[in-house]
Order: structure tokens, then sequence, then C-alpha cells
């Protein structure tokens, strides 16, 4: 049964009941879509972490892929290819089992090339760096859930960030140096780490000015698990430059 309030002059009725069952509803598809998202996830960092224990403990798996280095070059064609692929058509993002599978060959070519880059340092190195990794990317979620401060409205003083940092990296190449690396890696670290908040707030929607849809679950996961990869990695070369 339903019960109605009456609006304004204008004879307009609210249904009560109907607004709170679609809130309702809405709530159980985002907290579905969230779990979706870190099941992704999850599978996704397994993989990766699984090649990065490969290449940090088998040095005949290092020897190997340095005999045969077209493996790196396909591993890229494939990472920049699905990644190009995911992020602008909407249709491979969206569309089941086509979305899962760009989204396997993305993660297993972007495990491929990071554990290599792993492979270079000291497997101690590499326990520390996913360590510090793993309680970062926890602190950051937990405070993402919980602080009042909206993240989703900074997404165009991420991007120039994120073009600075860009800039400033080529810059770096051609000024080498234990400081302008130490420099480089933690404003990357710390660029990412912002990126991981803003990510996690556009997937739980709620009272945030902007979120991402339900339907974008490939999405979703496919960032978080960016941001948490980069901050793996530049917190590895801060870890390995600090050693050195």
């Amino acid at each position: 049964m339903y019960h109605y309030q009456q609006g304004d002059e204008t004879g307009v009725y609210t249904d009560a009941e109907a607004d709170k069952n679609f809130d309702f509803d809405d709530q159980s598809i985002r907290k579905g879509f969230i779990r979706k998202v870190y099941l992704i996830l999850m599978v996704q960092l397994l993989i990766t972490f699984g090649f990065v224990s490969v290449f940090t403990f088998s040095k005949g798996t290092q020897e190997w892929v340095q005999k045969n280095p077209y493996l790196v070059w396909i591993a890229l064609v494939v990472l920049i290819v699905t990644m190009i692929s995911m992020a602008c058509c909407e249709s491979v993002r969206r569309k089941t089992p086509l979305n899962f599978i760009f989204l396997f060959l993305f993660t297993i070519a972007e495990s491929f090339l990071l554990g290599m880059v792993a492979g270079q340092y000291e497997a101690n190195e590499v326990l520390m760096a996913v360590g510090i990794t793993a309680a970062v990317s926890l602190g950051l979620t937990i405070f993402a859930l919980q602080t009042k401060w909206d993240f989703t409205m900074c997404g165009g003083v991420l991007v120039a960030c994120l073009v600075v940092f860009i800039i400033f990296g080529i810059i770096a190449i051609f000024i080498p140096g234990q400081v302008i690396g130490l420099v480089y890696a933690s404003l990357g670290a710390l660029l990412f780490s912002v990126y991981l908040v803003y990510d996690t707030q556009l997937m739980l929607g709620g009272n945030h000015k902007y979120s991402i849809s339900p339907e974008e679950y490939i999405f979703a996961a496919l960032n978080l698990y960016l941001d948490i990869v980069n901050i793996f990695m530049y917190i590895l070369t801060i870890i390995g430059l600090a050693r050195s």
C-alpha cells in the first residue's frame, strides 16, 4: 500500500515509499558493485605478485627472459593496446566476457613487466616494498571510507599534477642521480596515493559529488589496480635507491 504526501499548489504528489525503495535498491546495487570490484582487484593483485615472486626468487626465469627480449616487446604491445581499448571503448569495458578477457590480458602483461623490474632488486627489498604497499593501500582505503573530505572533486587538479609529474620524469632522464631519483619516486608514490583515495571514493558513490557507474566495474578495478601497482613500483624504487 502506498502512502502519498501532497506536494505544492501545483498538485504534484510524492510517493515516499517508492523513493525509499529506490534508495534501497540503489544502495544494494552499489554494494554489489563494490564487492565485484574488490574481488576482481584481489585476483589481479594475486596474479601480479605471483609474477613478482617468480622473478624475484627464480634467477632462471630472469635469465630466460633476458635470452628472449622479444617477450618484453610483446608484453608492451599487449599492455598498451588493452589499456587504450578499455579506457576509450565503452563497449569493450561493459561487454561480458570481452571485458574480462581484455582485463586478464592487461593484467598478465603488466605483471610480466613488473616482475622483470622487481627481479632487478634484492628479495628483501621486494618483500619490504610489498609490505609497505599493502599497509599504505589499506590505510588509504580506510581513510577514503571515513573522511568527510570529498576527493572526487579533485579530478582536474590530479590530472594537472600527473602531467607535471610526467614532464618532470622526462627531464629527470637527462639529469641522472640518486637525489633526483628519490625525489621523483617520492612524488610518484604521493601522487598515486592521492589517486587511490580519489578512485576509491568514485567507486563508493554515496555523498560524494561524483561517482562511477555500477556498470563500470572493470574500469573501477583497473583504476585501483594501477594505483596500487604504481605505489608499489615507486616505493620499491625508493627502497632500492636508499640502500644503494
